[in-house]
Order: structure tokens, then sequence, then C-alpha cells
């Protein structure tokens, strides 16, 4: 799994605003994959120590790669564990793209299944996994499907993590809903509630859009 479009999208929006954070100095990314979602928040916080963990020994090998080849590599660590049975301290902030087709299908090979599937991380195992390392003041962000939203939020909300930032996603003005980023705190307040369209009805990248990802895009 390279890069996409979610996991540049939760990697620009990921950690701001935080009403209690304004850097971050300690970041897990769950399901880092190619580490790309790592390599931007190592960009957009440069005091952030931060650690990719993934189930999946070709994407850690691939991360691992291009964290070396990046000005970052100090800073990130990936580790080949899954979250299950990582516990090294606590984090700041948690963000993850997780595995989120549910359907029955089964993807070409056994490590694109891994990564797309929740079979091999269900939203369950992911909320409990934040509630162990997350500080305190901790923040966990997520990008799935907008259908799968509210379960989530619910969900979370049954271990003590309440949603307080959202951002509904879709490809352009025309077409529904298709992704959600979603900011997870132990604190109930307020939720801020926006929405993002990609492309314009030109399929041009929006303003919106741009604005969100300038700093990534040559």
């Amino acid at each position: 799994m390279k890069v996409g479009t979610d996991g540049v999208l939760l990697g620009a929006w990921a950690g701001q605003l935080s009403p209690v954070n304004s850097q971050w100095s300690t970041v897990l990314d769950i399901g880092t994959g190619s580490g790309l979602i790592a390599l931007m928040l190592a960009q957009r916080f440069p005091q952030a120590a931060i650690t990719g963990i993934d189930i999946d020994l070709a994407s850690v090998e691939q991360a691992r790669e291009n964290v070396e080849q990046s000005p970052f590599h100090n800073r990130i660590g990936i580790q080949h564990t899954s979250l299950e049975n990582f516990c090294e301290g606590k984090y700041q902030l948690i963000v993850s793209n997780p595995p989120f087709y549910e359907e029955d299908t089964q993807s070409k090979t056994e490590q694109m299944h891994k990564a797309k599937h929740t079979s091999s991380l269900t939203f369950e195992q992911l909320i409990e996994g934040a509630v162990r390392l997350l500080d305190l003041d901790g923040e966990l962000d997520v990008i799935l499907p907008y259908s799968a939203a509210e379960r989530f939020i619910g969900m979370a909300a049954t271990h003590g993590l309440y949603l307080f930032r959202r951002c509904d996603v879709k490809g352009s003005p025309t077409r529904p809903f298709k992704r959600t980023m979603m900011a997870f705190g132990r604190t109930l307040r307020e939720t801020e509630h926006t929405l993002l369209i990609i492309h314009t009805p030109q399929n041009t990248y929006s303003e919106e859009y741009k604005r969100l990802t300038q700093a990534f895009y040559l």
C-alpha cells in the first residue's frame, strides 16, 4: 500500500488546533504502511519523536527505507509488531488509517488483504489499543469510510474516548461523502464539524484541499 489520498489527508489534518497541545512530542502511527503519515507528521511537527508500527514485514521494510532516505530519519522509528503486542510508553498523539473493508471479498494477495480488511485490526482493537497507549490528555485521529463513522464514534465513547473534531470528505460537489476524519480525546467537549471537497466541478483540486496539503505537493 503506497501513497494514497486517505494517507495524505490524515497526515495533513491530524493534530491540528488541539485544545491541549500546540506541539506534539510523542506520536504513534498504527498501521504505518509505507510510512507516509509518519513522514508527514515529522515534517509538520519538528519536535516530535514518531513511532510507526505495522504487522506486515514488507510494509515495515518499505517504511524503514523511506524513513532512512528522508531528512527526518533521526526522529522516526519503525517497528514490526501488532498493536496488541506493542507496549512502549504513552503517546500524546496516535494516528491511524486503519483497514476497513469489511466485505467478504478477498484481496488479490494476503498482504493486500491484511492492509485493507478489518480482520487484521478491528475497530475495537484499535480503540482499546489507543486507550491503553494514550497520554491522559492524548488525542486519537483516524480516517474512516463515512458510512462507518457513527459506529466508530459510539464504540469510542464506550471506552471513554469522545469525538471533538470531525471533517467529512467528498471527492467532488456532486458525489456522496466518502471519508470522515475524526479526532478523539478523553474529555467531553463540543465537536468542531467541517466539510472538505477534494475536486472542483472542473476536476481540479479545490482551494481548501490545496490549503490543507500545500506543504506536501510539488
